[in-house]
């Protein structure tokens, strides 16, 4: 019997969308833009990171060719003709280019609603919300309060912030209300109890996640994020590939902060990782363990909090070519009829400027034992992924999307 593997390369856009110039993303293109920089013979201050982007097999599955789908050039390095599996390009219809966006449109579930944000200012958060918020948490105060990188913001503040006993307030672009605060000087359960207080504030204004940024470290050289992050994230309008699969009695793995940005709706098997290597390997202790029907997603976020927020290219890079060479790993656990999807949720252009994410059209590389090569072209909606792999599942047709299988 069928099961399928969705893995989003979180943040690995391939060209931006038709609508990249209302976000002022016209030109970006994440992948292509490594490549080109790889191609050119670059490196870092440091030396690092020199010669072409070496993507073997995400390119014969097709990488190359949907960027130059998307974009009409197929960037240095890469080719043209895959030697396996389907490939094309995922096109967003939900408004913004965010996490929780990309991922429930991925689903089957595009967002009908816009997402409220905080303004670029400082203060960012309206007075109001930071008095209930100090008053119900019990706080002392917060700090930052503005928008800002949590690396650069944690080096800032989190001195201070051991000091007095407030936690870290930030926001982006995005829709999210971000609290950092250390592990042992302020409490990772605390953390997670103010997160809950401002998850329930920030709901009406739809803003999309309030997230848990737990560091270590006594000073600003030392201080380093942990994995022990934790969203709390308004839950999707209505059923999602997940909700869907788990209500017909199949499992549903969620790996990575999956079950986060779903609000764990759906989700019969919840693990946790942390990086790259990490990550891979909990995607293939699921595939151990899954039944028939089984659906795993996993999603690999450090392309989009270690690389692409931080404009690092060459990290970026090494990134892409440490998930090549571990790919055929999920390729040889997998049964005849088994079906992997690689896509991504949003763009983020370590080459372009500012910290954000990118309005990016995305790839989509499909495989299986039992398939044979073929383009699906530009599809309209991120919706067309979960309903291919809903029918590859056996499950109903969705209300959005139409599958490419």
């Amino acid at each position: 019997m069928p099961r399928a593997i969705l893995c989003i390369l979180d943040s690995v856009g391939i060209g931006g969308a038709p609508d990249a110039a209302s976000y002022g993303d016209v030109g970006s293109n994440t992948v292509g833009h490594i490549a080109q920089w790889a191609a050119e013979g670059r490196a870092d201050r440091d030396g690092l990171r020199a010669g072409p982007l070496q993507i073997p097999n995400l390119d014969a599955l097709g990488m190359g060719a949907a960027i130059g789908l998307s974009t009409g050039t197929v960037p240095p390095g890469l080719s043209s003709t895959p030697r396996g599996g389907r490939f094309g390009v995922g096109r967003e219809v939900s408004r913004g280019k965010d996490t929780p966006s990309g991922h429930w449109e991925i689903a089957g579930v595009p967002v009908p609603f816009d997402w409220g944000y905080f303004p670029q200012t400082e203060p960012s958060f309206p007075p109001d919300l930071i008095a209930e918020f100090i008053k119900r948490a019990r706080l002392p105060g917060i700090l930052g309060d503005k928008h800002a990188s949590g690396t650069d913001v944690i080096a800032a503040l989190g001195e201070e912030h051991i000091r007095t006993g407030k936690p870290i307030c930030y926001t982006s672009i995005d829709s999210v209300f971000q609290i950092a605060a250390h592990e042992s000087h302020f409490g990772l359960d605390r953390l997670y109890e103010i997160c809950q207080i401002a998850f329930e504030l920030t709901a009406p204004l739809m803003i999309g996640r309030v997230i848990a940024r737990p560091f270590v470290g006594e000073d600003s050289a030392s201080f380093k994020r942990t994995g022990n992050r934790r969203d709390f994230a308004i839950a999707p309008p209505e059923p999602t590939l997940l909700d869907r699969n788990a209500a017909a009695g199949h499992q549903v793995y969620a790996i990575g902060k999956i079950s986060d940005i779903y609000a764990g709706h759906g989700v019969t098997h919840k693990i946790k990782g942390t990086g790259l290597a990490q990550l891979f390997d909990k995607t293939l202790d699921a595939m151990e363990m899954a039944a028939d029907n089984a659906f795993i997603m996993t999603n690999f976020v450090d392309f989009d909090s270690e690389y692409g927020h931080r404009r690092d290219v060459p990290g970026y890079a090494a990134a892409l070519e440490f998930f090549d060479a571990q790919l055929p790993r999920i390729i040889a656990a997998m049964r005849q009829d088994d079906l992997l999807v690689l896509t991504a949720d949003h763009g983020n252009d370590p080459t372009w400027p500012g910290t954000d994410h990118t309005r990016e059209q995305v790839p989509i590389l499909v495989f299986s034992p039992s398939l044979v090569t073929a383009e699906i072209g530009i599809r309209p909606t991120f919706a067309d992924i979960g309903e291919s792999i809903a029918h590859w599942l056996g499950l109903a047709p969705g209300r959005h999307g139409k599958s490419f299988l």
